[in-house]
């Protein structure tokens, strides 16, 4: 799953999401602006569950709290190495 680094404006997903709203064929969509269908679907239920097309509105509590402890977990491993080195140093003295 690569990303390609095109940037969509907020008005411009508004204005895909309002079409396929509409009744427009995401197929239809997708070939006139250029847009992957998988994009606009995704789009479409973001914005239709939360208002948003920002991840970390449209996050679980779950996802959240994963991410929360992942974030935890990573910062502890480093103090964690910090302190094996701090040992080590304070050993040789």
């Amino acid at each position: 799953m690569g990303r390609n680094g095109k940037n969509y404006t907020e008005e411009f997903k508004k204005q895909l999401v309002a079409l396929r709203n509409n009744g427009k064929v995401i197929a239809e969509i997708s070939r006139e602006y250029g847009v992957a269908k998988s994009t606009i679907n995704k789009w479409v239920a973001d914005y239709s569950n939360t208002g948003s097309f920002k991840a970390k509105d449209n996050r679980s509590d779950a996802e959240n709290e994963l991410l929360r402890l992942k974030k935890e977990n990573a910062r502890l491993e480093m103090e964690n190495d910090i302190l094996k080195q701090a040992a080590l140093i304070m050993g040789r003295k």
